[in-house]
């Protein structure tokens, strides 16, 4: 599996979210990553449509978890952000190729994604969210 950079700029803006005690701002995780502010906008609104930020307008504003770090499955994240998780269309599909009736590999394929998901579902944010000392350091 190949994530999309989209899903890639979810995580680390889920992952600087977790750091933080307070609301922050688009602009602070865009400049941190070195992303522009309208690919992290548009991941931010993708995050928060899926219930796992909040974001709030106005003085004050910014944008939050909505949900305890370790409650956000990182492969629920995955899962949402991309369109197609299946390592060869065959595996998402009955009779995508001329030997769908006899292939062993649809079989291994289908069988090493669901391994992978099972491992992803069962990491959190919490287990890999940087301390707010590390990210400190990279600024």
């Amino acid at each position: 599996m190949k994530l999309t950079t989209q899903t890639d700029y979810a995580l680390r803006t889920l992952m600087f979210l977790a750091t933080q005690s307070s609301r922050s701002k688009v602009a602070d995780i865009a400049q941190l990553f070195g992303i522009s502010v309208n690919h992290v906008g548009k991941v931010v609104n993708l995050l928060a449509r899926e219930g796992y930020i909040r974001s709030t307008r106005g003085v004050g504003g910014g944008i939050e978890l909505a949900q305890p770090p370790h409650d956000i499955s990182i492969g629920a994240v995955i899962a949402c952000m991309e369109s197609n998780l299946h390592l060869l269309a065959c595996v998402g599909a009955d009779d995508s190729c001329t030997i769908h009736g006899f292939c062993k590999l649809k079989g291994v394929l289908a069988e090493a994604e669901r391994v992978q998901r099972e491992y992803l579902d069962g990491v959190t944010l919490a287990d890999i969210a940087p301390t707010a000392r590390q990210l400190q350091l990279v600024q």
